[in-house]
């Protein structure tokens, strides 16, 4: 069925930054849950998937709503590759959709309409794949060369200029990636083909990979989103 949209979650069970994180509370939820919810609340998603090698987590996505898709250990590792568990879900469930939609548990700061709005202008504007980000204009980047001399990245330390002269930059925040199939299957990449951004607000830039991030992120939901999901209701009867 060509026209359909689906959301695949990916919920491996391993994690040596946070042991099981994605069934710790979020906000009033497992964490895995916020992913699962915020996807069923966009009309434009069809089915709603969760990808994972643990039985917990899929009981709980299960309980949440969606479709479990138990996935084999050998794309679970910490070695394992997003995309291998979604060019596994897809060969469960075939490769025929219109769009297909990435959604990352451990970043779980998105505004209940951008799934919504996100489908919207990878339409309207003909992409082939996108992802969610932010504008970096107040970020002066720095790595070191291979001979270990600072350089500067995204602007000429020499010729720095104002803040208003420069070219904005863009950082990928692991909220939404978004892709035809056709794109996973070819190059198995996220990314290919017309490529798009779809513009979330600066605090959505962060993700929960370690303990010190936790705290961070749900204080953050609390502050701009918690609200939002409290009017809709279906969140937190």
């Amino acid at each position: 069925m060509k026209n359909k949209v689906i959301a695949i979650i990916l919920a491996r069970g391993g994690s040596k930054g946070i042991p099981r994180k994605n069934l710790l509370e979020f906000a009033g939820h497992p964490l895995v849950s916020w992913s699962v919810m915020q996807a069923k609340n966009a009309k434009e998603i069809d089915e709603v998937y969760v990808s994972s090698d643990s039985d917990e987590i899929l009981k709980i996505a299960k309980n949440y709503g969606a479709t479990p898709i138990k996935r084999p250990a050998k794309y679970a590792g910490d070695e394992a590759k997003s995309e291998e568990a979604i060019i596994h879900a897809l060969e469960v469930l075939g490769s025929d959709q219109e769009i297909v939609i990435m959604l990352e548990p451990t970043a779980p700061l998105r505004k209940p309409n951008d799934l919504s709005n996100a489908v919207k202008m990878f339409r309207n504007k003909g992409w082939d794949s996108c992802f969610s980000g932010a504008t970096l204009q107040d970020f002066l980047i720095w790595k070191k060369n291979k001979n270990d001399q600072l350089i500067s990245v995204n602007y000429d330390y020499k010729n720095q200029g104002p803040r208003q002269m420069r070219e904005p930059d863009y950082v990928e925040n692991g909220a939404i990636y978004m892709f035809k199939p056709e794109i996973m299957v070819k190059y198995h990449n996220r990314f290919g083909g017309e490529i798009g951004i779809f513009p979330n607000h600066f605090w959505q830039s962060f993700e929960i990979d370690d303990p010190e991030d936790w705290d961070f992120v749900e204080l953050i939901f609390n502050k701009y989103l918690k609200q939002e999901y409290v009017d809709l209701g279906n969140f937190y009867d």
